[in-house]
């Protein structure tokens, strides 16, 4: 009997709402893409961008930026990091983020994460003493998010400058608190895959005046600051502005009119993509062969992707599990792997780093860690049939 085989794309996104294209269109007529290029007294897109968002996310200041990872690299600059500063981090991530500290000069210092794909707090606290580190980057990989309560109080036992990497936690929140706001600058991404879709794109938001004047100088504004949207006063500015280099990473307005049209239905697409993921969670909860964590109810989570190992198998069968799926229409990548394939990396495959560590149980983990995108182009009934698919191709490879 044939199979039944998935048929649909695990990287096709919804539509630009017809608003974003419509006014991108406009812009487009007009020539004018490039954020500073305004008629007199109007606004632009960008800056109305940056208004809107810092709202949304509860922040004082936010600036627009080309990518997550730039606004990475941003944040970790202005923050004070220099050539040499050791920057802690936890080791499961994806390679943007050592990337964003080699960028800078810095010195990653990689962090052992729990058997939930959280950094490891005590892990945390021994690197932090041992390294003499001031700065943590940490990102909420795939959406999980720490108990922020334990992290916070290391950051305060060794006054450490928490910089937040929240690409995978557009909207999610810990404790009632959204990811972002818990740090001294953070990070987002509008890359395609994220909650928002601009091809590329990113914010770096932060509360910190002087912070937010010197990120917006470095991302390019030369004198054209007082364009923007959500910026500090004048009078911040003329300390820092002969001072911050110009790194030029600014955001233009065709990706802020495609943001500003998807931003209104933001909270609904949380809960499109959760009802989603929670359908999938509760599948694989039951699968033989296969563990998934479950998530902290302090945690309100944004389920775009799914994390689950397939325990049950011996190592040396995951790729041919993910090979099986595969012909079955399910896209698996699998963070076990020696080798880095696409946009999955494990930390021991980044040889920049000096005097890589062995970390048990991030290996151990990811060993059989499997990732699953979960685009809102699915439906509730596309979830009950890849489900379907992987219980019936493990049970194939569990061990009689």
């Amino acid at each position: 009997m044939t199979k039944p085989v998935f048929s649909k794309p695990f990287t096709q996104q919804e539509a630009i709402p017809e608003a974003g294209i419509a006014r991108a269109v406009e812009i487009m007529k007009t020539g004018r893409l490039h954020r500073y290029n305004l008629l007199p007294d109007e606004a632009g897109e960008a800056a109305a961008l940056e208004i809107e968002y810092a709202k949304w996310q509860g922040a004082d200041y936010c600036i627009a930026c080309t990518s997550g990872g730039y606004a990475i690299q941003l944040g970790l600059r202005v923050c004070g990091v220099k050539p040499g500063d050791k920057v802690l981090a936890n080791a499961y991530t994806l390679a943007p983020v050592p990337g964003a500290i080699h960028n800078v000069g810095g010195v990653p210092v990689l962090v052992d994460i729990d058997e939930s794909y959280h950094i490891d707090c005590d892990d945390l606290d021994a690197k932090a003493a041992a390294s003499g580190a001031k700065y943590l980057l940490l990102s909420y990989m795939r959406g999980h998010i720490p108990d922020m309560d334990k992290l916070l109080a290391v950051c305060a036992k060794y006054d450490l400058c928490l910089i937040e990497d929240c690409a995978h936690t557009m909207g999610a929140k810990w404790r009632g608190v959204r990811s972002g706001n818990f740090g001294k600058v953070a990070a987002f991404s509008t890359q395609t895959y994220k909650h928002m879709n601009s091809g590329e794109g990113g914010f770096l938001t932060t509360n910190d005046a002087e912070l937010a004047a010197r990120a917006v100088v470095s991302s390019g504004s030369y004198m054209l600051y007082g364009r923007h949207g959500a910026i500090p006063a004048e009078d911040v500015f003329q300390k820092v502005r002969l001072h911050a280099p110009n790194y030029s990473g600014r955001m233009d307005h065709m990706r802020a009119a495609i943001l500003r049209s998807q931003l209104p239905v933001l909270e609904d697409n949380l809960e499109r993509w959760n009802q989603l993921y929670d359908r999938l969670h509760a599948a694989f909860s039951s699968m033989a062969g296969v563990v998934i964590p479950a998530r902290k109810q302090e945690e309100f989570y944004v389920g775009s992707s799914i994390q689950f190992r397939a325990e049950g198998l011996a190592t040396k069968a995951v790729p041919q599990f993910v090979a099986a799926c595969a012909k079955r229409g399910v896209e698996l990548k699998w963070f076990g792997d020696d080798e880095p394939k696409a946009f999955t990396s494990r930390y021991d495959s980044w040889r920049y780093i000096d005097d890589i560590p062995v970390l048990p149980t991030t290996l151990r983990v990811l060993e059989k860690t499997l990732d699953m995108r979960v685009p809102l182009t699915f439906t509730i009934d596309d979830c009950d049939m890849i489900a379907s698919i992987i219980e019936d191709e493990i049970q194939t490879f569990l061990p009689a």
